[in-house]
């Protein structure tokens, strides 16, 4: 497991190209970036395909929630396996899968033989392929640069998505109206390839394996449990649902507004995305200086108010200029809020079940992005385009309001390192690594005057236990003894509860853990209670 990362100052941040100096990372990132350039490229041609059917409005935002909906049904799974197996050769062995969908959409294209549903099947299974690959790119990353560079390169992985987004559709414009929709599809086979190529070429140095290697389902529920009992990831899982699914509005529904509303042709409607792509470059750009002079929290409301503002002069805006004009500022919100939230989940998240954690928040994103796609697709078919972004500019506008009432949660002070420091259990009687479920009773003494914070106390370190592996947490009081408090937790099995003293555990969970016993006297008496036929 690769170690968390203990989030910098603010105010002396590492310079945002730092990591581009380190060869194997510049390496991938050029072929992440190309690779990115060919997904929206993809994305442009599929959905320009489809703007002259019957019932354009809906198909056409199928496009998005087809490529989008396979991160929210298997993001989780897709977190566990890059959490459990070689990520260097899952990544491979997913680059090559999705170059072959690409080929066959280029095939089929060309000879005519694209019907909206096949052309919305193989969406899905680009999605797909997009599922697997997430968490296990975002998850090597710390394998790939210093832990004091994890934040610049987690900012470099936002340029590259959003110089994508400025590239990409304004190519695949231009490509689609010389060369035909084809192209653009053959275009983004080559780029998967091109992936593959640069991760046949690292050789990350072998570390040592895992004495306990996860199994896939035992992983899949710890990730589970981590973000449920997790209050920081939920927040963050919050706020970037609500801005997404308003958001996803403007995605959606813009080749509408270019074809219907502005009369563009394939061009236009490449330019008006470059132009989000370009506010969101420079948005990337000019952010370091802005957070220092703005809260996170307050970034975001600042941000959701300015994107519901575009929303509107995309529905009333009577010619492409100001379309335009306003998809910058749109694209530098999307990039601000977007980033702030996956800085701050990365920043969290332990080493252990980081894939697994970012994963949870691709499902949100992607999730939002494909839910929210189709309700505006289906508002705009029922109504009209102007009632569907207007709906959805309301909408962000009140997510953006919610802003001080629910806030991201501070955790810069926050300890993530791993804290590897109760002592090893030593048993009596012999225990298989998946022997299970495993009671463990921890008993304490405490003086009367100090129970009732050391109750609430307890109530933290009870998350801490839940999030790290305990299916089940209570504490109780001993009838017999006025002082005497009994922590009972259950966890699914002995290898389990072994990876709670090896590395689950972070410097914060430990200091939350050391603030309940300093309020106890007398020794502290843990038992480990193991299953008393072997067969259960």
């Amino acid at each position: 497991m690769s170690a968390s990362v203990t989030p910098p100052a603010v105010d002396a941040p590492t310079s945002a190209w730092a990591p581009l100096r380190l060869a194997a990372f510049r390496s991938l990132w050029l072929a992440v970036l190309a690779s990115n350039v060919g997904t929206w490229m993809q994305t442009v041609g599929a959905q320009w395909l489809l703007v002259n059917e019957a019932n354009a409005s809906t198909l056409v935002s199928l496009v998005q929630t087809a490529s989008m909906l396979p991160v929210l049904l298997l993001a989780l799974p897709a977190g566990a396996l890059a959490d459990t197996l070689d990520r260097r050769r899952l990544l491979i062995g997913v680059q090559c899968f999705l170059a072959t969908v690409g080929v066959l959409l280029t095939g089929l294209t060309v000879a005519g033989r694209m019907p909206p549903a096949l052309l919305l099947t193989l969406t899905f299974a680009l999605g797909v392929g997009q599922a697997l690959t997430l968490p296990a790119w975002q998850a090597v990353i710390p394998d790939l640069v210093p832990r004091s560079q994890i934040v610049s390169a987690s900012a470099l992985g936002s340029i590259s998505v959003n110089l994508a987004r400025a590239v990409g559709p304004a190519v695949a414009g231009v490509l689609v109206a010389r060369a035909g929709v084809a192209t653009v599809f053959a275009v983004n086979a080559v780029s998967f390839a091109v992936f593959a190529l640069a991760l046949l070429r690292w050789r990350p140095e072998r570390t040592g394996g895992d004495d306990l290697p996860e199994r896939f389902t035992a992983a899949l529920r710890a990730g589970g449990r981590y973000v449920r009992h997790s209050p920081v990831v939920r927040r963050i899982l919050l706020r970037a649902a609500l801005f997404v699914v308003p958001g996803s509005a403007l995605w959606a529904l813009l080749p509408l507004v270019a074809s219907r509303r502005l009369h563009l042709g394939a061009g236009g409607y490449g330019v008006l995305l470059a132009a989000l792509g370009i506010g969101a470059v420079a948005g990337a750009l000019v952010l370091p200086r802005i957070r220092l002079a703005l809260s996170t929290n307050r970034l975001l409301l600042l941000a959701g108010l300015v994107y519901a503002a575009v929303l509107v002069v995309l529905a009333l805006a009577p010619g492409p200029v100001p379309v335009a004009l306003a998809l910058v500022p749109a694209g530098m919100a999307w990039m601000t809020v977007l980033s702030s939230v996956n800085a701050a989940m990365q920043l969290f998240l332990p080493g252990w079940v980081r894939a697994r954690g970012l994963s949870v928040y691709q499902m949100v994103f992607a999730g939002g992005q494909a839910l929210g796609a189709l309700t505006w697709g289906a508002l705009g078919e029922l109504t009209s385009l102007v009632v569907a972004l207007c709906v959805a500019a309301g909408a962000m506008a009140v997510g953006a309001a919610s802003v001080p009432l629910w806030p991201l949660r501070e955790t810069r002070g926050l300890d993530r390192d791993p804290a590897v420091w109760w002592p090893e259990p030593h048993l009596t009687l012999p225990a298989d690594p998946r022997t299970g479920p495993v009671l463990v009773t921890v008993s304490y003494t405490v003086p009367p005057e100090r129970q009732a914070e050391f109750v609430a106390a307890m109530r933290l370190v009870g998350r801490s236990r839940r999030r790290t592996g305990a299916m089940r947490w209570g504490l109780f009081r001993t009838g017999e003894r006025a002082d005497g408090y009994v922590e009972v937790y259950q966890v699914p099995s002995w290898e389990e509860h072994l990876r709670q003293h090896g590395g689950r555990l972070t410097g914060a969970d430990r200091g939350v853990e050391e603030r309940a016993r300093a309020l106890t006297v007398g020794e502290i008496v843990v038992n480990h209670l193991l299953p008393a036929d072997p067969r259960d």
